[in-house]
């Protein structure tokens, strides 16, 4: 089945579940309300070829905490992002064993394509 992880409290998460098509059976995970988990992780860089792809950079608590100043690793990536959901870059949607990371307009252009 095909998934969608996300952010209930997220105004730009929301907009884009409202504009998916109705017809498609989705399984929608809030990433605030359950955790994502190792193993979900572990699919999601496997799909996209490294936690830095997951990883937000545009997080309030990716400035506060001054990372771009400092050399993260993919330990780190993966570290950050299953301690605190804002570091996952969302939404991400796993559609037919392939990955589709974030809001930008090109991203949801190929959601939008991969659901046709």
């Amino acid at each position: 089945m095909d998934k969608i992880y996300y952010l209930a409290s997220c105004d730009t998460c929301r907009k884009i579940i409202k504009s998916l098509p109705k017809d498609h059976d989705f399984k929608f995970h809030d990433i605030k309300q359950d955790p994502i988990t190792v193993e979900e992780l572990e699919q999601m860089r496997e799909l996209s070829g490294s936690y830095e792809a997951l990883f937000s950079k545009k997080a309030q608590l990716y400035k506060s905490m001054d990372f771009k100043n400092k050399s993260l690793t993919e330990d780190d990536f993966k570290k950050y992002i299953l301690e605190h959901y804002t570091f996952l870059s969302r939404p991400v949607f796993i559609i037919d064993g392939k990955i589709f990371i974030g809001n930008t307009q090109q991203n949801m252009l190929q959601v939008m394509k991969a659901l046709a």
